[in-house]
């Protein structure tokens, strides 16, 4: 058995869960914050059998997309002077770790 752990942004995250659901992988999911942009994200932990986990990791690559958004950055001029202006990053998609599993119980 594998645990899929996996790190979508929150405007993907309702698309993987359904998918997810549909494609009868039971997920649960946690709220959580990136330390980058400081954004919203939920993390999705999955169990699943050794031969279905490609399929789990394709479906949450379906469903979650990368994009462009663009963030805050300040930058310093001296003397106690800043100049806020926006910097292009790209955000979304997902970060997956896939771990073993000794044992599992659902009780």
């Amino acid at each position: 058995m594998k645990l899929v752990f996996a790190i979508v942004n929150n405007d993907d995250s309702h698309a993987v869960s359904t998918a997810l659901t549909k494609a009868g992988f039971q997920a649960t999911k946690l709220a959580s914050t990136g330390g980058f942009l400081m954004a919203g994200n939920t993390t999705f932990m999955i169990c699943s059998e050794d031969d279905k986990t490609d399929e789990v990791i394709d479906t949450i690559k379906k469903h979650s997309h990368k994009r462009k958004q663009f963030v805050p950055n300040s930058a310093s001029y001296g003397m106690g002077s800043y100049a806020s202006f926006p910097v292009e990053v790209s955000v979304g998609g997902a970060t997956v770790f896939v771990t073993n599993i000794e044992r599992f119980e659902k009780v």
